[in-house]
This record gives structure tokens, C-alpha cells and sequence, in this order.
């Protein structure tokens, strides 16, 4: 992601003049990277226009300030409101999270207290989508439309809510194993469905969360809204059709990072 377009995404979403949204931009990244390590924002900075570079380094011993302490300081750095400060805040994480991808951002949030998690998840839900250039090639056999088409038959779902679904089951399978897996599978899914992947590895804060089989229908469930036998046929539908595109060999390494109990499940699928 160019300069230009770093600052034209935080001036959308943060809904700024342009040039505030030039001088915000630089303040919020180095108030938000002294929280984390002098190392981390190193990496950061390196995947950053070379124009905000230098707003990502920092010198001297990470900072220690909670969210609250975060956001007094920057309300005082920019002259804004609360509203405004966290308002900036989401326009600059959701373009940082594009700019420097889900991975390095995961790696960033792990050092950040856990009461940043709902500004980030709400960042991260408005992300603007990575560039294709920055994507392997796609290599499945299915478009988006061939996906939920039959995720929508095997569900009985029509085409809007099979796509939820899709998405929901997704994110939530990406939350349960490895990124190393994750990017095996990349290439065999539409472009369009990766982004579910990234929000699963940004919750997860890189590492594969230990959700029992319980918790992962519970978190499609409030991901879709849905009852827990609907999360669970859906989990079966979208399983199934993910088996379909991404072929026995990555269906089975990815299946064998999930508990005995999920055998039912996947089985089923």
C-alpha cells in the first residue's frame, strides 16, 4: 500500500479533511506503536510507506499506558474528543491491518493489553480489502459464486445467508489452527472469502485458539445468529464444500489440528 493510499483510507473512514487526516495518521501510529516493543514497531515500520516510517519508531522503553491512558494521550496530541480519537483510531488500525497484513498485525495486538481487543475487532471489520497483488494466485476450483452455491444447496440456505455462513464458519476455523495452514489452504479459496481467514487470524492474535467443540458452534453462532442446530449444519455444509476445493491432502492436515470431539462434525461433512 502506497502513501497516497494509506492516508486516503484513513481520511474515508475517519471521515477528515485531508490534511488532518495526514497529521492524525502519523500521531496515532507512534502513540499506539510505543506501546508495543521497539522491535515490533520496527517490523512495522518496514511494511509502512517509507513516508510514515519514522512516525512508527520509537525510542527508549515501551509504554505502558492501558486504553484508557492510550486514548487521554491522544485526545491531548490531536485536540479531539474521545469519539474522535477512538473514531481515528479504528480509520488507522483497519488500514494498517491492510497495509501490513493480518499476520505481522496479529503479532503487533499480542503485546497490546487485551482492552484494545473491541477497537481492533471493530477496526478490522472495516478494513479495507488486501490488495490482490499482495494475495497468492488463486488455484481452486470453485468461484465465489460456485462456493456458495453449494454451500446454499447443502445448507438450504439462499444465496445471502449461505454466504454468512460461509464467512462465519470460516473465520471461526481460522481461529482454531495454524497460519501456517491457513496460507496452505489461500490459493484454493475465492478472493473474495480470504478476508474471513484474516479476521479469524487478527481474533486469534496469531496462535490457534484451544476452542473446544462447544465453543466453536458457539462462536458461529453469535457470528451468524443463528440457533446452535443451524451453526452446526452450517459448520457441516461449509466444511464440506471446503473439502471440495481445497482436496484431501489440506482437508486432512487441517482437520488434524482439531480435537477427537470435532470428528462428528467433520464426518458428517
Amino acid at each position: 500500500m502506497n502513501y497516497e493510499t494509506f492516508i486516503l483510507s484513513v481520511e474515508q473512514l475517519a471521515q477528515l479533511p485531508h490534511e488532518q487526516a495526514e497529521q492524525f495518521t502519523c500521531t496515532t501510529l507512534n502513540t499506539l506503536l510505543q506501546r508495543v516493543s521497539q522491535g515490533q514497531a520496527e517490523d512495522i515500520a518496514a511494511r509502512l510507506p517509507v513516508q510514515l516510517r519514522r512516525c512508527a519508531l520509537h525510542q527508549g522503553p515501551q509504554a505502558t499506558y492501558d486504553l484508557d491512558g492510550y486514548l487521554n494521550r491522544l485526545e491531548n496530541l490531536l485536540g479531539v474528543d474521545r469519539s474522535t480519537a477512538e473514531r481515528v483510531t479504528r480509520a488507522v488500525l483497519a488500514t494498517l491491518w491492510t497495509a501490513v497484513g493480518p499476520k505481522e498485525f496479529a503479532d503487533m495486538q499480542a503485546q497490546l493489553p487485551g482492552e484494545f481487543v473491541s477497537l481492533i475487532e471493530a477496526a478490522v471489520a472495516q478494513a479495507p480489502p488486501r490488495p490482490r497483488e499482495d494475495e497468492p494466485p488463486f488455484r481452486g476450483p470453485v468461484s465465489l459464486d460456485g462456493f456458495i452455491s453449494r454451500v446454499a444447496e447443502r445448507a438450504g440456505l439462499d444465496t445471502e445467508r449461505a454466504k454468512r455462513a460461509a464467512e462465519s464458519v470460516l473465520e471461526v476455523l481460522a481461529m482454531r489452527v495454524t497460519d501456517g495452514q491457513l496460507e496452505d489452504m489461500r490459493p484454493f479459496l475465492p478472493y473474495e472469502l480470504r478476508p474471513a481467514l484474516d479476521r479469524g487470524l487478527t481474533r486469534s492474535r496469531g496462535r490457534a485458539l484451544p476452542l473446544s467443540l462447544d465453543a466453536f458452534v458457539e462462536e458461529i453462532t453469535k457470528r451468524e445468529g443463528v440457533s446452535r442446530a443451524e451453526a452446526e449444519q452450517h459448520a457441516r455444509a461449509v466444511l464440506s464444500v471446503l473439502h471440495d476445493v481445497v482436496g484431501d491432502k489440506e482437508f486432512s492436515d487441517t482437520i488434524s489440528q482439531l480435537p477427537v470431539e470435532y470428528r462428528t462434525l467433520v464426518a458428517q461433512a
